[in-house]
C-alpha cells in the first residue's frame, strides 16, 4: 500500500499500529545522536520509512515526537515507524550490539571508508550525528566501521539527511529481493 501525504497526515493511531505490524522491515537501523533540527528527525522517518527500516534509535537531545515540526516534516511518517529514546546513542549500540548488528557511523574522520566500499551485511545500524559536531568520539569508539560521501566540490560537508539518503539507499539497493518484496 502506498499513501499520498494526505493519507498520512491523516491516519489515525489505530489504522498506523494496523500498518506498522502489516508493514515488511528491512533489518536495516537508524541512530540519531543529538540530532537537533527537528525537520531533519521528521525527514529521518520519511527514509526510514522509505527503507522500511526495523526502528529508529533517537538519542540524546534528539527531538521525539509528537513535536509539531517531526509530525509535519515526516508527513505522518512518524507513526508509521518504530522508534525508542535512549539517553546516549552508546546504550543504542549495546541494545542492538545483542542483536548482532553491526554498527556503522557516517561521519567524516580520518577512519572513514567511502561509503560504497562498506561491507553490506545484515542487519545493521546506520548512526548519523549532530548537524555541526557530528557524532562523539567516545561513541565512534564503539562502531564496528565508519563511511562518508566523498566531497568533490569546495563545500566541506552534506546536510545529514542528504548524506543519510545516499548512504541508505546505496544499502539497501544490494538487497533487491528485500527492497523490492
Amino acid at each position: 500500500m502506498v499513501l499520498n501525504a494526505k493519507l498520512l497526515r491523516n491516519l489515525s493511531d489505530e489504522e498506523a499500529k494496523i500498518l506498522r505490524k502489516e508493514r515488511r522491515h528491512n533489518p536495516a537501523y537508524i541512530i540519531l545522536e543529538d540530532v537537533l533540527d527537528t525537520y531533519n528527525i521528521g525527514g529521518f522517518f520519511r527514509l526510514a520509512d522509505a527503507i522500511a527500516a526495523e526502528k529508529i534509535y533517537l538519542c540524546g537531545t534528539s527531538a521525539l515526537p509528537p513535536n509539531h515540526r517531526i509530525v509535519k516534516a515526516s508527513v505522518g511518517a512518524y507513526k508509521l515507524v518504530d522508534w525508542e529514546h535512549c539517553e546516549t546513542a552508546i546504550e543504542a549500540i549495546a541494545k542492538l550490539k545483542v542483536k548482532q548488528v553491526k554498527v556503522i557511523a557516517v561521519e567524516q574522520n580520518k577512519n572513514s571508508k567511502d561509503y560504497r566500499k562498506i561491507s553490506k551485511a545484515l542487519p545493521m545500524a546506520f548512526l548519523f550525528g549532530h548537524e555541526s559536531n557530528g557524532v562523539k568520539a567516545e561513541t565512534l569508539k564503539l562502531v564496528d566501521a565508519i563511511c562518508e560521501v566523498p566531497m568533490y566540490g569546495f563545500n566541506k560537508s552534506l546536510n545529514v539527511m542528504v548524506a543519510a539518503g545516499i548512504v541508505l539507499y546505496e544499502f539497501i539497493s544490494q538487497f533487491p529481493a528485500r527492497s523490492e518484496a
